[in-house]
């Protein structure tokens, strides 16, 4: 994956983007393309929060990258093969990835994220029926569903939650980052907690444009982070989440 861009800031996002904290903070995105029509990750980073509890709702993230997999195998990185063509790996912090021993296409490599629901039904009538996803495919007795959006699909995400008095998290703000677009933001909560965040299309393609200086303005902040000299001055740990 590439850096895409990396930001900063002082003070935690009113959207609770980077979580229930109010410090300083930082994300970074990360994927294999333009986030406009790539999947990518947002690293986040708070300053002095140097733990976090992994969950057991995230599944996995599956790409197609038989590079990857050459790539592990040099760094000696844990892989343990699932079947045929098919590794399992864990990223630091326990995320794990599956990676298919094929060559990486020409479009996006990344081929589906996995969550764990306690309801499938509920789950799927969620997903598709209120935010617009398509069912690819589903397997009663596997108790999986694959779903995904295509073009032109959402509707008016906050109106239709209110209407159906599902869980607003969010309900409509305006985020502003320095220097880049101000952009409208939405955030839901499926039945089981997971948060989906909507942002305003015209906006988003402003503030998501690829930063030719993101790995160095990365570097940059990482060897400016003074915290874990700070934490050892006073005797103190980092705060864990």
């Amino acid at each position: 994956m590439k850096i895409l861009r990396h930001e900063e800031f002082e003070e935690g996002c009113k959207a609770t983007c980077n979580g229930p904290y109010d410090g300083k903070w930082s994300k970074t995105m990360v994927g294999f393309g333009p986030e406009d029509d790539h999947f990518v990750a947002e690293l986040t980073y708070n300053y002095g929060v140097g733990e976090y509890r992994l969950g057991n709702d995230f599944l996995g993230l599956t790409l197609q990258s038989s590079q990857a997999v050459s790539n592990a195998k040099r760094l000696n990185w844990p892989l343990t093969q699932v079947e045929d063509s098919l590794y399992m790996t864990e990223a630091p912090g326990g995320y794990r990835f599956y990676l298919i021993d094929k060559e990486q296409p020409n479009r996006d490599p990344v081929q589906k994220v996995s969550l764990a629901v306690s309801d499938l039904q509920c789950s799927v009538h969620y997903w598709s029926a209120l935010l617009g996803m398509k069912v690819i495919e589903k397997n009663e007795d596997k108790k999986i569903a694959v779903m995904g959006f295509s073009d032109n699909q959402l509707p008016d995400i906050e109106a239709l939650m209110k209407k159906e008095k599902q869980k607003i998290l969010t309900p409509l703000v305006s985020l502003d980052t320095p220097g880049k677009a101000t952009v409208e933001v939405v955030i839901l909560a499926d039945p089981d907690g997971h948060e989906i965040c909507f942002v305003g299309d015209e906006a988003f393609r402003q503030l998501s444009a690829m930063d030719p200086k993101g790995n160095e303005l990365l570097d940059e902040a990482m060897a400016a982070d003074k915290s874990d000299e700070w934490f050892a001055k006073h005797n103190k740990q980092k705060a864990s989440a």
